[in-house]
């Protein structure tokens, strides 16, 4: 069997619009901290006052602006594929450059079941598990394309022995 079917998929931080969020998130903050006079930062009758706020706010939207720019910058990727020299199926988590980061590797023959928990309050959870059950480090959602079961399936149709189990 070959991969073609299953498309490969790459995402780095500067593609990731989390990161341009955060990036956002921050200047908003240091901005505003930079704007809000600290005198002017009481209500009208003076019991409200909180003037150390604001530069707590500008530090905070230093800290998390910077954080995203400096990620954007080492651009750290994540992402998946079928080799076509071996037919493994191939992943990876922050990897900077041409290598580095976390790999996995496994050819499908050797896949037992790959178990999507749909989760209300935050992001899906994917895991891959081999025939004998063991969970296959560094491999989640983030290094597979959404929808996760349209990618699952056509996974288990070039390979039928693969379960594709669904929670929640």
């Amino acid at each position: 069997m070959t991969g073609t079917a299953i498309p490969s998929y790459r995402r780095s931080a500067r593609t990731d619009y989390r990161m341009w969020l955060l990036l956002a998130f921050g200047l908003a903050f240091f901005w505003a901290g930079s704007a809000i006079d600290q005198a002017d930062n009481c209500s009208a009758d003076g019991r409200e006052c909180a003037p150390w706020l604001v530069p707590l706010a500008q530090g905070f939207g230093a800290l998390v602006g910077l954080g995203a720019a400096l990620n954007m910058l080492a651009n750290p990727s994540r992402g998946s594929f079928v080799d076509p020299a071996t037919g493994d199926l191939v992943w990876w988590q922050g990897r900077v450059g041409a290598s580095g980061g976390d790999e996995g590797r496994i050819h499908p023959s050797r896949i037992g079941k790959i178990r999507i928990v749909r989760q209300d309050e935050s992001d899906d959870a994917v895991s891959l598990y081999d025939l004998e059950g063991e969970r296959l480090f560094w491999f989640d959602a983030e290094v597979i394309p959404w929808p996760y079961e349209r990618w699952a399936e056509r996974l288990a149709g070039q390979w039928p022995h693969i379960v594709v189990e669904t929670e929640g």
